[in-house]
């Protein structure tokens, strides 16, 4: 099933939790109750992030259909849709190659029919990297507030035209702070997966996340901002308050 994107009421208020200190009271899943979603595949039950050996694996229990919903294509990058999963994060940007400090890290699992940001890397295997943009796909992301993607949303991070910041070496050439590692996602039935390799992971251990199903939207103006967070499908923790914990 496709379908375009919708409006939900509170996307102000889910932005400024995002950006205020979060809940000390913590656990290792956080479970959520079912029917927050309109749309089953973006109804998350459970967020999870495991540390084992060398790897993170970000974890997300929907009601059902995980994966099956995408955007409804229109032909043109500006105004397009993009779909997520999302894990916001407290590990520091630096972690995965951006600079220090820039903002909420989060792994997301993307589809967005209308253009490709994988340049490394052929999802469809069809011997073309540039048309399998509706396959779902990993990306680290830096979110910040902008006012200009609406009262209190979120975006993610624009670089200035001229500046040269450190950028992880799978960076796909996008001027914004979005990594195209390549990491595989595997959705089944009701679960979304993805096992990402990290030499310093048990430095990780307790770090705080969260569970998010969103819609975000590429400015028709294609200037910074350049990608907008605008609807808010589901948050596994319901304020955004980050408070699972990596073990």
């Amino acid at each position: 099933m496709k379908m375009t994107s919708y409006k939900r009421s509170g996307v102000a208020a889910f932005i400024m939790l995002a950006v205020m200190s979060f809940s000390s009271v913590q656990a290792h899943e956080i479970k959520a109750e079912a029917g927050n979603a309109k749309i089953a595949a973006f109804d998350i039950v459970h967020s999870q992030v495991d540390i084992n050996d060398h790897w993170l694996t970000f974890n997300m229990t929907v009601s059902q259909n995980a994966g099956e919903t995408t955007p409804t294509p229109t032909g043109n990058l500006a105004g397009s849709d993009v779909f997520s999963y999302v894990w916001p994060t407290k590990i520091d940007s630096a972690t995965v190659g951006f600079e220090k400090e820039q903002g909420i890290l989060a792994m997301a699992i993307t589809a967005h029919p209308d253009f490709d940001d994988t340049p490394l890397f052929d999802e469809n295997g069809d011997g073309n990297l540039e048309n399998d943009g509706n396959v779902w796909h990993s990306h680290w992301v830096v979110l910040v507030p902008d006012n200009a993607c609406g009262e209190g949303a979120l975006k993610v991070k624009d670089i200035p035209e001229g500046e040269t910041p450190a950028l992880p070496v799978t960076w796909p050439g996008l001027p914004i702070l979005i990594d195209s590692p390549g990491y595989s996602p595997v959705i089944d039935g009701k679960s979304i997966k993805v096992r990402v390799p990290f030499r310093n992971a048990k430095e990780l251990k307790g770090v705080s996340f969260d569970g998010v199903t969103a819609g975000l939207r590429v400015n028709e103006s294609m200037h910074a901002p350049l990608l907008c967070v605008v609807d808010v499908f589901d948050v596994a923790s319901g304020d955004l308050s980050l408070p699972g914990t990596a073990e």
